[in-house]
């Protein structure tokens, strides 16, 4: 997946994610994204979190793609869509 902000220059694709954010134990804010298992941030304030975690969501979908293409002998890796 590349992450690109300059939406000018390239076609990018948008994925839409539930995010739960809540306080933090001892301050801030703590944000998990519970459609990918592992993903969480943290922030000072709700905003700061937000941020933090669009980029983890990013790390963690390029983490998975570079899982998916050192695929093994006898595996398929392809895509499909799903509309909700």
């Amino acid at each position: 997946m590349v992450y690109n902000k300059d939406t000018k220059s390239r076609e990018v694709a948008v994925m839409r994610f539930k995010v739960i954010i809540e306080p933090g134990e001892k301050s801030g804010y703590v944000a998990h994204c519970p459609a990918i298992p592992g993903c969480h941030s943290q922030g000072a304030t709700v905003e700061e979190a937000l941020e933090n975690i669009k980029d983890a969501i990013v790390g963690c979908l390029e983490a998975l793609n570079e899982m998916v293409q050192a695929q093994r002998e006898g595996q398929i890796v392809t895509e499909v869509a799903v509309y909700a």
